[in-house]
């Protein structure tokens, strides 16, 4: 211990009076004295450690002068007051000494010692040198804590989540202190080694400094450090990327492998379907434009410790569709055509068929092609669970036939103009020519219906005056039809023939007439058969009269044969 502090410890003891002061500021040493009435002047010294007096300061009582002493360590700073109050300026470290006020008169001299302590805070510590990380089961320093400019020097203390740290089994705490021989301030350092555990995951850790002041101790904390701990990986895990509901074919999909420690491990073995030696990878592997032999088991593990291992399974789901016949058909009216549609799939997978972008009630069935049946089929298959996938294919259906005409006639109300009509079916859509034959004059022009399903019609206006013959003409690609019709004079009454019968009519007609054709049939066959029960009846009918004309035939003779005998008698 040096000598100040033993001066300071001594005054403690002996109960002397203490100045304290802070460092860098004014030392005020009051002199404890009443001052005579015969003094005749006043002096400070203050005592070297080997006990001798060195002189700093003079007043005198009667001349009203100071004066200070050549002492280099006092040099200006020094100012004696007049009641003799000494203070020094700047306070020093070197101040810390036994201060001696004397006063004298002719007859004694008075003395009141004072000691002079000085104190400096430290710095605020700070903890340097951190370790960028902890691991777990391995004493490694932490980091050293430090304090500067402390007078006098003060301890440090360790903290973990704020309890005190002391030296145990993990924990291995050091203490040094320099001090500036220029300035005689402490700098205290300690070092903190430390075992870490997972426990310590985001656990601050900090330090302080406790030191004595002129009001008695104090602390000042440095702030609070977390440290990174690293700590072995205890359990891997394996993801699939994106994380979607179901996987399908065309997707890219990443693996992702995982573990648990930290740092966490940078490389992986993977182990793919079907393939018992693992690929080394980063820890992501990604497989692009998956196919549906891709579905599996997939493992990953860690490269150093291969039981240490995560799997997971992968469908990947796929939808085959297959539409026959398709792209564009051309068939002739009254065809059969047998369409089907086949579809193959991870899971069941719903069918649409769309015809004309509208929705139909089920699948086509042309057992004999119409015109109306030509159009843009669409066969549409999805997997509901799995998003995304679809698959479709088209039909284009044309059907093709030979232009068949059909010709009516219509009287006017008035009498005095006639509308004819050349109903026509055919696909792709026939041209109509019309000719006239005999006198005539057409009253307007040719007028035609809407082309609708493989069917329109033309109609003309006429007021003949005499018989003619009207001709209409269909032409398409396929063939060209030709029908005529004889048409009166306005004058002559004749029975008018019906315009062409819708679809709906032509059905509600050819029931009725398949109902009609039914019941001739039926009587038909009621009249044959009984025919058939009137023949036999009269077979049988003659057979019996022959056998009883024989019968009667022998009554007869026997009779005549009697009538003989009487008469052969008599």
């Amino acid at each position: 211990m040096d000598q100040e502090r033993i001066t300071s410890e001594m005054a403690k003891c002996l109960g002397w009076y203490t100045v304290s002061s802070v460092y860098g500021e004014t030392i005020n040493l009051p002199c404890r004295l009443d001052v005579p009435q015969n003094l005749m002047f006043g002096k400070w010294k203050y005592e070297k450690p080997d006990g001798s007096p060195v002189f700093i300061a003079f007043r005198s009582s009667t001349k009203k002068s100071v004066q200070y002493d050549d002492v280099p360590e006092y040099r200006d700073r020094l100012s004696l007051s007049e009641n003799y109050t000494l203070s020094i300026s700047h306070a020093r470290i070197s101040d810390e000494k036994r201060f001696v006020c004397m006063l004298v008169t002719e007859d004694n001299v008075f003395e009141a010692p004072a000691v002079v302590r000085v104190f400096k805070q430290p710095s605020k510590p700070e903890i340097v040198s951190k370790a960028p990380f902890l691991e777990t089961e391995q004493l490694k320093q932490l980091g050293n804590c430090i304090s500067e400019d402390s007078y006098p020097f003060g301890n440090i203390t360790w903290y973990r989540n704020g309890q005190v740290l002391q030296n145990t089994d993990g924990v291995n705490i050091t203490f040094n202190k320099q001090m500036d021989p220029v300035t005689q301030l402490y700098t205290m350092a300690s070092s903190l080694e430390y075992t870490a555990t997972k426990a310590d995951i985001q656990t601050p850790f900090a330090c302080s400094v406790t030191y004595e002041g002129p009001s008695g101790q104090d602390t000042v904390y440095s702030e609070q450090e977390v440290f990174d701990i690293y700590y072995p990986t205890e359990q891997v895990t394996i993801q699939v990327l994106p994380q979607k509901h179901a996987i399908k074919e065309g997707d890219n999909i990443t693996l992702k492998c995982l573990g648990n420690g930290n740092p966490p491990p940078e490389e992986f073995l993977f182990y793919l379907p079907g393939q018992p030696e693992g690929v080394r990878s980063s820890n992501a592997y990604t497989m692009a434009d998956v196919r549906r032999n891709a579905t599996g088991d997939y493992k990953c593990s860690l490269i150093d410790k291969k039981s240490m291992i995560a799997s997971t399974g992968i469908t990947v789901h796929y939808l085959d569709l297959s539409l026959n016949p398709s792209g564009e058909v051309t068939k002739q009216i009254g065809d059969a055509l047998p369409v089907s549609c086949t579809v193959s799939a991870s899971r069941n997978a719903t069918v649409v068929w769309m015809k004309d972008s509208a929705r139909l009630r089920s699948s086509p069935l042309f057992s004999s092609l119409r015109y109306q049946d030509a159009g843009n089929y669409v066969c549409e298959s999805a997997l509901q669970e799995v998003g995304g996938l679809k698959k479709r294919a088209s039909l284009t259906l044309v059907v093709e036939g030979k232009p068949q005409i059909k010709m009516t006639k219509k009287t006017d109300p008035s009498g005095l103009s006639k509308t004819i009509t050349c109903h026509v079916e055919g696909f792709p859509k026939p041209a109509i020519q019309w000719t006239i034959t005999g006198s005539g004059s057409v009253i307007n022009q040719t007028e035609e219906s809407p082309y609708v399903n493989g069917r329109y019609s033309s109609k003309i206006i006429i007021s003949p005056e005499e018989n003619v013959t009207l001709t209409c003409t269909a032409e398409n690609q396929l063939e060209k039809t030709v029908n005529s019709l004889n048409v009166s004079a306005i004058s002559i009454q004749e029975h008018d023939e019906p315009d062409d019968l819708s679809d709906e009519n032509r059905e509600k007609v050819n029931d009725q007439a398949k109902l009609i054709v039914g019941i001739v049939v039926g009587l038909l066959l009621a009249a044959l058969v009984a025919g058939v029960v009137y023949w036999l009846y009269m077979k049988k009918s003659k057979s019996a009269s022959k056998h009883v004309n024989k019968d009667l035939g022998n009554l007869e003779e026997n009779k005549k044969l009697e009538e003989n005998s009487h008469k052969t008698e008599a």
